[in-house]
């Protein structure tokens, strides 16, 4: 990757993971659902006016903004808003690989290598560590289910995006973003009531970040570098959003960063990596050059495609 792409993958993991912080901002201000309803809504319009369709059947859209949108981000901020701090969660949600490959296998029958059970497996105990390490606490750890299953909800949204397959991540993010916008302002009304909100500068610019910078920015720098580079390349970047999400926490708002959370965080981040790598081919006797020697090398270290594409259109941005 040329170096000023490689900044720009490490940019978009730092606003991807100060994203967190963002939101937790936010939260002070507007209620958890009608604050993802004015994310997806001002990600959506009018940029949606001066483009063209999806490229995809509409019902592919729908399944996507149902849980990608609804189901995830839903979920994600019900959490946050319960107890569950911003560095945290950044990491609790990264867990979504683990739960998109469970997905894949029970409903688009892929195969699950040894060497990718393994590696989540290692994911799920930083997971199971991390709600251990809650148990003693009571509340938060009803908001750790909470973003759990916001993980689950955007596996179950990879899944639905491979299945559309759409020809740009961009477009496609916008008409999901107003896709769900709908719904999620009826739920709004629905569990929140009519929205009492006082706009403030805090407010407004937490909105702005999430909508305009996270999603819209976000989505079209990665699927910038998604047409520049391999997903093995570029995916790996995302692994970055945990480090500067538990750190901008810590930064900005004093979150406690302990042992057992950074022990928790090395065990899920490494466990996705290690699922989603290849490993190193032993080279060809004889010391034949190109062929298949040349190919074992060039595939040393890379991500295997499968895990990457499952989370290459809605990646860790928050």
């Amino acid at each position: 990757m040329r170096t000023r792409h490689l900044l720009l993958a490490v940019g978009l993991a730092t606003v991807w993971g100060f994203n967190f912080v963002v939101m937790e901002a936010g939260l002070r201000h507007f209620p958890p659902l009608l604050f993802v309803t004015l994310r997806f809504a001002l990600a959506a319009f009018p940029a949606l006016l001066f483009i063209g369709g999806p490229g995809v059947p509409w019902r592919r859209v729908l399944a996507a903004g149902a849980t990608l949108g609804v189901a995830q981000y839903s979920l994600l901020l019900l959490g946050m808003r319960a107890g569950m701090p911003a560095g945290l969660t950044s990491v609790v949600i990264q867990a979504q690989p683990v739960f998109t490959v469970l997905l894949a296998v029970l409903l688009l029958k892929e195969r699950i290598t040894a060497r990718r059970a393994i590696g989540l497996g290692v994911a799920l105990a930083g997971l199971a560590l991390i709600g251990a390490d809650l148990g003693g606490e009571g509340g938060p750890v009803g908001a750790f289910l909470l973003v759990v299953g916001g993980a689950f909800g955007w596996g179950l949204g990879n899944i639905a995006v491979r299945k559309a397959a759409p020809p740009s991540t961009m477009r496609f993010m916008i008409w999901l973003s107003a896709v769900a916008a709908v719904p999620m302002f009826g739920l709004s009304l629905l569990v929140e009531g009519v929205p009492q909100v006082r706009f403030s500068t805090e407010g407004v610019l937490a909105v702005l970040y999430v909508a305009l910078l996270a999603t819209l920015g976000g989505f079209g720098v990665w699927g910038f570098l998604l047409k520049k580079y391999d997903a093995s390349v570029v995916a790996p970047y995302s692994l970055l959003v945990p480090v500067f999400g538990m750190s901008s926490a810590f930064l900005v708002t004093g979150e406690p960063v302990s042992p057992v959370k950074l022990a928790a965080a090395a065990l899920i981040v490494s466990g996705v990596l290690y699922a989603g790598t290849r490993p190193r081919r032993k080279a060809v006797p004889g010391g034949a050059s190109g062929g298949a020697s040349g190919e074992a090398s060039g595939e040393e270290g890379r991500l295997d495609g499968d895990l990457p594409r499952a989370g290459s259109a809605a990646t860790a941005g928050g």
